[in-house]
């Protein structure tokens, strides 16, 4: 069965990171979230750009907080991930599980 979306690798990870934070999941933690656990390196921008990517493909739904003092009177932007979304994280899950099933070098054979 084909999967309802493909995720990249980067998108995959957001959305990860998303379904971890719910319901404080903006900008910042995201991009600490994906550093923290998946040691890797993340620009902000990045973070945006795959959220918008996202979006458009109806993977995740955003929300203006409330503004913020210390934000100098902006609001943070909150995502989340959709129904549709945990769906394409679900079935990107079954994808990778199904590739690594039989492959020697992951249970203790030798790669060639």
């Amino acid at each position: 069965m084909a999967a309802e979306c493909s995720l990249n690798d980067l998108e995959l990870l957001v959305l990860l990171a998303l379904i971890r934070l719910a319901p404080e999941a903006y900008g910042v933690p995201i991009a600490r979230e994906i550093e923290s656990r998946a040691k890797r390196s993340i620009a902000l921008s990045t973070v945006y750009a795959t959220l918008d990517r996202l979006a458009r493909k109806g993977l995740v739904k955003s929300e203006l907080g409330e503004a913020t003092p210390e934000r100098g009177g902006r609001a943070k932007r909150y995502f989340q991930v959709t129904g549709v979304g945990v769906r394409a994280v679900h079935s990107t899950r079954q994808a990778l599980i199904g590739m690594w099933q039989g492959v020697p070098a992951f249970e203790g054979g030798k790669a060639s």
